[in-house]
């Protein structure tokens, strides 16, 4: 039976879309369950910034009436810009294990990019490289953390099969809060510490909407010649900063300032999906209660390091050390809040200072991401 394609136009539609993982998954321990408003609002174009700089397309597939498999097709204008390539992009796939519905779904994807002047496809990112991006290639037992992707162990043959080859690896990493830190880190940490000038301090939901720019400041200067990235807008800025306020705890999220001014930043989250995986995606009538009542109640023993870079005029002397006080201040703080086990993601593979720096610290990589790209 042939396999047809459209584009989602309609709510009915739309609600297919978001609903399809769910028989995607539903053999799978694993899959944590997205909670439905969350993704109504990430894919509403007039409330995701991320439109502001793109233009996307979502697309279904169904055969016998039955919707087998969904990708999105979009252009980051910003991306383009920023890298002066003609990259489009691939995400939000999910698809049975059939290489049919996966031609047609890629098939449509690269058509869509190539009718608007794209010369590559890459993916899956969902939508930027900040969300959900690459398919699994190890760790398919674990549970994903917030802003990481699950995806079946068929998906990459399912890529392959098409013609995409690897352009980049992305690695996740294990840590266990319960052991010690290491004597190492905690000599350069003390070290680190007693540089004049020098002070860290706690990010709050009071000062988050001030302090949010101060993180995109570190993150710009760290992060700016890394491969793939895209700086924030301002309104994706102000986003981040408002969904963020929900659940930050401020022993986990910290600037280091050296004379009054960003020198570093380490920013960790609560592993959300520990309150939402029982919720099957619903927040009412009684989820947002359960979530909100875990939150408070500090039930989560989990968080996500998402980010922790220096400043690239820090690097190089002492104040270089200061990842390494970051690391020691977030594992001594998050010990005292109850959490025992955190991810570190992701880290480039590519990227051997930082990925060297975790395992300086006892992090264990566990999983790993993968990009995948194709000329079209």
């Amino acid at each position: 039976m042939n396999v047809t394609i459209r584009s989602v136009r309609s709510r009915r539609d739309l609600k297919k879309f978001i609903r399809l993982p769910w028989k995607i998954y539903r053999n799978d321990p694993a899959w944590i369950p997205p909670l439905i408003q969350e993704r109504l609002q990430f894919l509403n174009k007039k409330k995701n910034p991320f439109f502001e700089h793109a233009e996307a397309e979502l697309f279904l597939a169904e055969r016998g009436g039955e919707i087998v498999g969904r990708i999105s097709a979009h252009i980051d204008r910003l991306h383009n810009q920023t890298h002066h390539d003609k990259t489009g992009f691939f995400g939000l796939f999910e698809a049975i294990n059939d290489p049919e519905v996966a031609e047609v779904l890629l098939n449509q994807a690269a058509a869509w990019l190539r009718e608007r002047g794209m010369k590559t496809i890459r993916g899956p990112c969902s939508f930027s490289m900040n969300e959900e991006p690459g398919v699994l290639i190890e760790g398919f037992e674990c549970p994903p953390f917030p802003l990481m992707n699950h995806t079946p162990r068929y998906y990459p043959q399912l890529l392959e099969r098409w013609g995409m080859k690897k352009i980049k690896d992305l690695y996740a990493w294990r840590y266990d809060a319960t052991k010690p830190v290491p004597e190492a880190p905690l000599r350069i940490a003390e070290e680190v510490r007693k540089h004049p000038g020098l002070r860290l301090r706690e990010v709050s939901k009071k000062t988050l909407d001030r302090d949010i720019w101060e993180i995109m400041e570190v993150v710009n200067s760290a992060w700016q010649n890394n491969w793939g990235f895209v700086p924030l807008t301002k309104n994706e800025i102000r986003k981040a900063a408002k969904d963020f306020k929900l659940f930050l705890d401020p022993k986990v999220a910290f600037i280091a300032e050296m004379d009054g001014k960003p020198a570093a930043i380490c920013l960790a989250i609560p592993n959300i999906h520990e309150a939402i995986k029982d919720l099957n995606g619903r927040l009412f009538p009684f989820g947002f209660f359960k979530l909100l009542y875990r939150i408070k109640a500090r039930k989560i023993r989990s968080a996500r390091l998402m980010l922790l870079g220096v400043k690239k005029e820090y690097r190089g002397s002492v104040l270089g050390g200061l990842s390494v006080l970051l690391y020691v201040k977030i594992h001594q703080e998050g010990k005292t809040r109850g959490y025992t086990m955190g991810e570190l993601s992701w880290t480039l593979e590519d990227n051997q200072k930082i990925n060297a720096g975790i395992e300086f610290m006892g992090g264990e990589r566990y999983k790993t991401y993968r990009i995948y790209e194709r000329t079209i």
